[in-house]
Protein backbone atom coordinates (compact mmCIF):
# COMPACT_ATOMS: atom_id res chain seq x y z
CA UNK A 1 0.00 0.00 0.00
CA UNK A 2 2.93 2.35 0.54
CA UNK A 3 3.67 2.32 -3.18
CA UNK A 4 0.15 3.48 -3.92
CA UNK A 5 0.58 6.50 -1.64
CA UNK A 6 3.98 7.19 -3.20
CA UNK A 7 2.51 6.98 -6.71
CA UNK A 8 -0.36 9.40 -6.06
CA UNK A 9 1.40 11.85 -3.73
CA UNK A 10 4.92 12.01 -5.11
CA UNK A 11 4.46 11.21 -8.81
CA UNK A 12 0.92 12.03 -9.99
CA UNK A 13 0.13 15.11 -7.93
CA UNK A 14 3.29 17.15 -8.71
CA UNK A 15 3.26 16.08 -12.36
CA UNK A 16 -0.37 17.14 -12.76
CA UNK A 17 0.30 20.46 -11.04
CA UNK A 18 3.29 21.06 -13.35
CA UNK A 19 1.26 20.20 -16.47
CA UNK A 20 -1.59 22.42 -15.31
CA UNK A 21 0.72 25.36 -14.56
CA UNK A 22 2.57 24.98 -17.86
CA UNK A 23 -0.65 24.87 -19.84
CA UNK A 24 -2.12 27.83 -17.96
CA UNK A 25 1.03 29.83 -18.70
CA UNK A 26 0.74 29.00 -22.39
CA UNK A 27 -2.90 30.13 -22.47
CA UNK A 28 -1.88 33.33 -20.71
CA UNK A 29 0.88 34.01 -23.27
CA UNK A 30 -1.54 33.38 -26.15
CA UNK A 31 -4.05 35.77 -24.58
CA UNK A 32 -1.34 38.41 -24.23
CA UNK A 33 -0.39 37.90 -27.87
CA UNK A 34 -4.01 38.24 -28.89
CA UNK A 35 -4.28 41.51 -26.98
CA UNK A 36 -0.96 42.69 -28.50
CA UNK A 37 0.84 42.97 -25.15
CA UNK A 38 3.69 40.75 -26.35
CA UNK A 39 5.42 40.36 -29.70
CA UNK A 40 5.12 37.13 -31.72
CA UNK A 41 8.79 36.15 -31.39
CA UNK A 42 8.76 36.40 -27.62
CA UNK A 43 5.42 34.60 -27.33
CA UNK A 44 6.46 31.69 -29.54
CA UNK A 45 9.84 31.32 -27.84
CA UNK A 46 8.20 31.29 -24.38
CA UNK A 47 5.61 28.72 -25.43
CA UNK A 48 8.09 26.54 -27.33
CA UNK A 49 10.29 26.39 -24.22
CA UNK A 50 7.55 24.45 -22.37
CA UNK A 51 6.31 22.22 -25.19
CA UNK A 52 8.83 19.39 -25.08
CA UNK A 53 8.90 19.06 -21.25
CA UNK A 54 5.09 19.00 -21.29
CA UNK A 55 5.06 16.23 -23.92
CA UNK A 56 7.61 14.19 -21.96
CA UNK A 57 5.77 14.67 -18.65
CA UNK A 58 2.45 13.70 -20.19
CA UNK A 59 3.94 10.62 -21.84
CA UNK A 60 5.72 9.46 -18.68
CA UNK A 61 2.58 9.96 -16.58
CA UNK A 62 0.49 8.02 -19.09
CA UNK A 63 3.03 5.19 -19.23
CA UNK A 64 3.26 5.00 -15.44
CA UNK A 65 -0.51 4.83 -15.15
CA UNK A 66 -0.51 1.98 -17.66
CA UNK A 67 2.30 0.08 -15.95
CA UNK A 68 0.85 0.45 -12.45
CA UNK A 69 -2.66 -0.56 -13.51
CA UNK A 70 -4.47 2.71 -12.85
CA UNK A 71 -6.82 2.35 -15.79
CA UNK A 72 -9.03 5.40 -15.23
CA UNK A 73 -6.03 7.72 -15.14
CA UNK A 74 -4.57 5.98 -18.18
CA UNK A 75 -7.80 6.37 -20.14
CA UNK A 76 -8.01 10.05 -19.18
CA UNK A 77 -4.42 10.72 -20.27
CA UNK A 78 -4.14 8.59 -23.42
CA UNK A 79 -6.00 10.93 -25.87
CA UNK A 80 -3.76 13.89 -25.09
CA UNK A 81 -0.67 11.70 -25.15
CA UNK A 82 -1.58 10.29 -28.56
CA UNK A 83 -2.27 13.79 -29.88
CA UNK A 84 1.10 14.98 -28.55
CA UNK A 85 2.83 12.01 -30.21
CA UNK A 86 1.06 12.76 -33.50
CA UNK A 87 2.14 16.41 -33.38
CA UNK A 88 5.70 15.43 -32.59
CA UNK A 89 5.91 12.87 -35.40
CA UNK A 90 4.50 15.37 -37.91
CA UNK A 91 6.91 18.02 -36.53
CA UNK A 92 4.04 20.41 -35.87
CA UNK A 93 4.57 20.64 -32.13
CA UNK A 94 6.39 23.98 -32.08
CA UNK A 95 4.71 27.31 -32.77
CA UNK A 96 6.19 29.12 -35.76
CA UNK A 97 6.85 32.84 -35.34
CA UNK A 98 5.67 33.68 -38.84
CA UNK A 99 2.38 31.78 -38.55
CA UNK A 100 1.50 32.44 -34.93
CA UNK A 101 -1.36 34.82 -35.71
CA UNK A 102 -2.86 32.41 -38.23
CA UNK A 103 -3.10 29.57 -35.70
CA UNK A 104 -3.72 31.69 -32.61
CA UNK A 105 -7.39 30.88 -32.05
CA UNK A 106 -6.97 27.16 -32.72
CA UNK A 107 -3.95 26.90 -30.41
CA UNK A 108 -5.76 28.81 -27.69
CA UNK A 109 -8.84 26.55 -27.93
CA UNK A 110 -6.68 23.43 -27.86
CA UNK A 111 -4.79 24.60 -24.80
CA UNK A 112 -8.01 25.55 -22.99
CA UNK A 113 -9.35 22.05 -23.71
CA UNK A 114 -6.13 20.56 -22.32
CA UNK A 115 -6.47 22.83 -19.29
CA UNK A 116 -9.96 21.43 -18.62
CA UNK A 117 -8.66 17.87 -18.99
CA UNK A 118 -5.77 18.55 -16.61
CA UNK A 119 -8.22 19.99 -14.07
CA UNK A 120 -10.36 16.85 -14.31
CA UNK A 121 -7.27 14.68 -13.83
CA UNK A 122 -6.23 16.80 -10.84
CA UNK A 123 -9.67 16.33 -9.26
CA UNK A 124 -9.33 12.55 -9.72
CA UNK A 125 -5.85 12.62 -8.15
CA UNK A 126 -7.10 14.62 -5.15
CA UNK A 127 -10.01 12.19 -4.75
CA UNK A 128 -7.63 9.23 -4.81
CA UNK A 129 -5.32 10.91 -2.30
CA UNK A 130 -8.31 11.45 -0.01
CA UNK A 131 -9.27 7.78 -0.28
CA UNK A 132 -5.72 6.71 0.52
CA UNK A 133 -5.63 9.08 3.51
CA UNK A 134 -8.90 7.68 4.86
CA UNK A 135 -7.63 4.16 4.38
CA UNK A 136 -4.25 4.75 6.07
CA UNK A 137 -5.67 6.68 9.00
CA UNK A 138 -8.08 3.87 9.70
CA UNK A 139 -11.11 6.12 9.66
CA UNK A 140 -12.92 3.62 7.51
CA UNK A 141 -12.59 -0.08 8.32
CA UNK A 142 -14.87 -1.17 5.51
CA UNK A 143 -13.55 -3.81 3.12
CA UNK A 144 -15.22 -2.04 0.20
CA UNK A 145 -12.23 0.29 -0.11
CA UNK A 146 -10.23 -2.58 -1.59
CA UNK A 147 -12.25 -2.30 -4.78
CA UNK A 148 -11.10 1.30 -5.38
CA UNK A 149 -7.49 0.23 -5.83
Amino acid sequence: MGWNLFFWLVICFPTNIALLASNFYQVLILSDLESDYINPFEASSRINYFILPEFIGQGVLCALCLLTGHWLMFLLNVPVTCYHAMLYVKREHLIDVTEVFRVLSAEKKFRIAKLVLYLIVLIVVIFRLTLIGVYYLGLEDDDDLKYFW
